[in-house]
């Protein structure tokens, strides 16, 4: 019966387009043709096999048609799912950016303020520079120094990095 599967998916998904779940009437039609094998011989497996699967689809669809029951199907399910991952996602960016902030906030005020105008507001090392009247290196050493501070902060709290793939 193996070899004859393609063709009888292929067939049930073509003639039955309103049967959700072909894998399970593939299967029941599997074990409906056994069982008739074991008690009688069957003298076309093929031919039988098709038969039961069409009588299975069809059972499936009037049952469908007269239930009043709705199925709402894995696609609703589905969404639940990922609203609950959207909503543990988001708490999880909160959490982050409150974790950022304590950082950004025990850093030196002079690191702080270069920190902020550069990776927050993002803002040129030039024109940090310009801003604040230091060099350009300065900017360059205190927004390393800063980051180096967010990391071990970060690490204090058991974290990677801002993010857990390691990016910042």
């Amino acid at each position: 019966m193996r070899p004859h599967e393609p063709s009888l998916r292929s067939y049930l998904r073509s003639s039955f387009p309103a049967v959700h779940d072909v894998d399970d009437v593939v299967q029941e039609s599997y074990l409906r043709v056994w069982r008739t094998r074991a008690t009688q011989p069957v003298r076309s497996a093929r031919a039988f096999l098709f038969t039961v699967a069409r009588r299975l689809a069809l059972d499936l669809l009037r049952r469908d048609r007269n239930s009043p029951v709705v199925d709402v199907g894995s696609a609703c399910i589905s969404q639940v799912v990922e609203e609950k991952q959207d909503l543990i996602a988001q708490v999880g960016r909160r959490e982050k950016v409150r974790l950022l902030a304590e950082a950004i906030a025990a850093l030196p005020e002079r690191r702080r303020e270069i920190f902020f105008l550069h990776k927050i507001e993002g803002l040129s090392r030039k024109e940090v520079a310009m801003r604040l009247g230091v060099s350009d290196k300065t900017v360059e050493t205190q927004t390393a120094r800063a980051m180096r501070a967010c990391e071990e902060f970060f690490r204090r709290k058991g974290m990677i990095g801002l993010f857990h793939d390691g990016t910042r």
